[in-house]
């Protein structure tokens, strides 16, 4: 069972939603714009979100930018729209998946099974028994804390699972695919959706893409998490 926020204007749809929900256990709450979504889990705990784009107050997709603002609540984006590039577009923009209407109820749950599990476990490679150290960087998948050089980071959740992953693989290159497959539990989109979380992540560990310290990108390869190298008198930094 699981806590549910459904956003639809369309009051069929939503009533539709709201007693498919209801009848497989979840419990619901609805409201049919942008700003009331943003009240609600602001005041309420959800575990994910159905979110419809054609909102009456505000477009979908920059409710969306500003709910991942105040929360990391899975969204599953529900909406008639469905071209590829709008795809694309929220799913870099922190969608955790994307229904095209219409939908089957047999639809919906298995999306919201899928959301709810990767919620709940993280990736299933990133989750080990002990603590990951690298250099300074602490990483706890049990807890989902992580820590650099003793100060807690603050994090959301796709950016913890990006970070765990990695740091359960330091120095070995990972290809951006598998990593789509495995943070992201996608068989498809494009680089930008790793490029704007790793911009997110680098900013947080005290560093940029021009001078990385942790996060390596290999043009057309993969990413690479390592320790910074130590430095001799005169020793180039790490590029």
């Amino acid at each position: 069972m699981a806590s549910v926020l459904v956003v639809e204007d369309d009051q069929f749809v939503r009533s539709a939603l709201i007693r498919h929900l209801t009848d497989a256990a979840h419990t619901v709450r609805s409201v049919g714009t942008a700003l009331e979504a943003l009240r609600e889990v602001a005041h309420f705990r959800f575990d994910v979100v159905i979110l419809d784009l054609g909102l009456p107050d505000l477009d979908g997709s920059e409710a969306l930018k500003m709910l991942r603002g105040i929360t990391d609540v899975p969204v599953i984006v529900a909406t008639a729209r469905d071209d590829e590039t709008e795809v694309v577009r929220l799913l870099n923009a922190g969608a955790d998946d994307y229904l095209t209407k219409p939908f089957s109820v047999e639809h919906l749950s298995a999306r919201m099974a899928a959301v709810l599990r990767r919620a709940r476990s993280g990736p299933a490679e990133a989750a080990p028994s002990s603590v990951i150290r690298v250099g300074g960087l602490t990483v706890d998948p049990l807890r989902r804390q992580a820590e650099l050089d003793g100060a807690q980071l603050d994090l959301t959740r796709r950016e913890f699972d990006l970070l765990a992953f990695l740091a359960g693989r330091p120095g070995v290159v990972v290809p951006r695919k598998e990593l789509l497959a495995e943070v992201w539990q996608q068989s498809y989109g494009d680089d930008q959706t790793i490029d704007v979380h790793l911009s997110w992540l680098r900013r947080k560990l005290g560093e940029t893409a021009a001078r990385p310290r942790y996060l390596h990108t290999l043009r057309g390869v993969g990413v690479k998490l390592e320790p910074p190298a130590a430095q001799s008198p005169g020793a180039e930094p790490p590029r």
